[in-house]
């Protein structure tokens, strides 16, 4: 199918068509990195039979070769290492596990010197032998094809940074200080990190800083209640609405249950729901192991002393529980007070906006996440679909409407700073700066994010017909060169084409 945005692909089609001597209807349509190719079905079923051998893996590490050694006759590994960051693939992504420990076997057996590091060259030979696992190959493919969600990634985070300095203008706002250890926290602290779908990542800033997740963890815990259970059960406990009052207002809708679970009486009812039947301790260690994993395994941590802190100054959220109990809002035999101790842990997990960025891109990429070799669903196709409508429309408190009017993109907020955002089948990102406007809702992520829309097509409705156009960083805007065409190409055919499904191989 065509995109009206891709006129560049026209005229590639009729070049190609042109050149092969051959009819549009003889071809099967393919979209990678926005540029459309006509690849004849019977080539491509003789090619999908034959990928169990090395033919192919073999023409595509030799294709990757030539493209990042530009035709000279050895590869610097600091150079590869460079292209992979310049494409936001970084050095210690998790994927990369076997290209490492095949680097590391190779400098173990040739190199004598102890001062020879990265700056090591190697040869085509050597370099086809460190992508014969095919996890680095796959991602390889992807990324010197151009076949990446963002393929002109280095633009695109120039722009990113040129946002983030604008928005670090803004001085208004004040530090949460209902909770005595948040309010510690430096003001002048703020950071960003994204990860695309593929992986890609970029970070600036304070990105690296440890924060309590607070309200920014309700997503994350809905979303892992409806995949244990089902939106059916969990929302027979509460509504879908925004409840345009405070986020701990002591208010429930006129069915007398939470208005939704993104706001504190909704938070504390998913969290009866959650294992009920096991101790408090093995509760909260499921629900940290389970963000753990929508983290890549990387950093989610707990800060006890937040939660102490909260807990002896929490009177609003006790109120709220035992409103909710009078209400009969929890299951039956539901114990007020391990739920709201239950609910307090959660508040002060722990984690880094470049952690939870990873966790928003596997929302974004439909529960599963974009670093982890394995690709387990971690969490279920209407868990996410359900958990982003809800961000979209209650996310920002009573804000929330004013978000989605200017933004048009799933978030929630949280009162220690953090701003968690999702670009769905684009990106995730995690901005966090503790200054708060008197909605709760941290004021450089808000203007970040204006920033953001206002410079990319990411607005939920920025793609009508006749709408202003915004630049689209999921175009590359340039023809792939003929390397990179047939890397494209060797890519579908070792790992997308699918002759029973579906002809066509979306990327959107």
């Amino acid at each position: 199918m065509w995109s009206r945005k891709t006129n560049i692909c026209v005229l590639f089609k009729q070049e190609y068509l042109k050149l092969k001597g051959m009819h549009a209807s003889q071809y099967l349509p393919f979209k990678h990195a926005r540029v459309l190719s006509y690849i004849q079905q019977s080539v491509v079923n003789s090619q999908r039979n034959h990928i169990t051998g090395t033919a192919a893996a073999a023409e595509a590490s030799s294709l990757i070769y030539q493209i990042l050694s530009n035709g000279k006759k050895t590869l610097a590994l600091r150079h590869l290492k460079e292209k992979l960051n310049g494409n936001g693939i970084l050095w210690n992504d998790p994927r990369l596990k076997q290209l490492h420990q095949n680097i590391h076997d190779w400098q173990s057996n040739n190199l004598h010197h102890e001062n020879e590091t990265i700056n090591t060259s190697i040869n085509a030979d050597t370099f086809l032998h460190f992508l014969k696992d095919e996890v680095t190959l796959k991602l390889f493919c992807k990324v010197f094809s151009k076949g990446c969600v963002i393929p002109n990634f280095e633009k695109f985070t120039e722009i990113i940074a040129d946002c983030f300095d604008t928005a670090k203008k803004s001085q208004h706002g004040k530090v949460a200080d209902y909770i005595p250890q948040l309010a510690k926290a430096n003001p002048e602290s703020w950071g960003l990190s994204i990860c695309s779908v593929d992986g890609q990542r970029f970070s600036i800033g304070d990105a690296n800083e440890s924060f309590c997740l607070q309200s920014c963890v309700k997503p994350f815990v809905y979303a892992i209640a409806v995949s244990d259970y089902s939106s059916e059960i969990i929302h027979r406990y509460m509504g879908q609405e925004p409840s345009g009052l405070y986020f701990n207002a002591l208010n429930l809708n006129t069915e007398d249950k939470p208005h939704n679970p993104l706001i504190n009486s909704g938070a504390i009812v998913v969290c009866s729901l959650i294992k009920p039947e096991q101790l408090l301790s093995e509760r909260f260690e499921y629900v940290q192991k389970y963000l753990r994993h929508m983290c890549a395994d990387e950093h989610v941590s707990f800060d006890n002393t937040v939660f102490l802190s909260e807990k002896q100054t929490s009177f609003q959220n006790f109120s709220i529980a035992y409103y909710l109990m009078e209400k009969n809002c929890f299951p039956v035999n539901t114990s007020l007070r391990t739920t709201l101790d239950f609910y307090l842990q959660l508040c002060a997990v722990t984690t880094s906006c470049q952690s939870a960025a990873v966790a928003a891109s596997t929302l974004a990429n439909g529960g599963v996440s974009p670093l982890l070799q394995n690709k387990d669903r971690l969490l279920q196709p209407a868990s996410v679909r359900n958990t982003l409508s809800l961000m979209h429309s209650c996310g920002m408190y009573d804000y929330s409407g004013k978000f989605a009017f200017q933004v048009g993109l799933p978030a929630k907020s949280g009162v220690s700073g953090g701003l968690l955002v999702v670009i769905p089948n684009v990106m995730g990102f995690m901005c966090r700066s503790p200054l708060l406007d008197d909605k709760g809702n941290s004021v450089r992520g808000i203007e970040f994010c204006r920033e953001l829309v206002k410079t990319f097509n990411f607005h939920t409705y920025d793609d009508l017909l006749h709408s202003v156009k915004k630049k689209d960083p999921r175009k590359l805007n340039r023809l792939l060169t003929s390397d990179e065409m047939r890397l494209s190409y060797l890519y579908k055919v070792m790992y997308e084409y699918d002759s029973e499904t579906d002809h066509s191989i979306q990327h959107d």
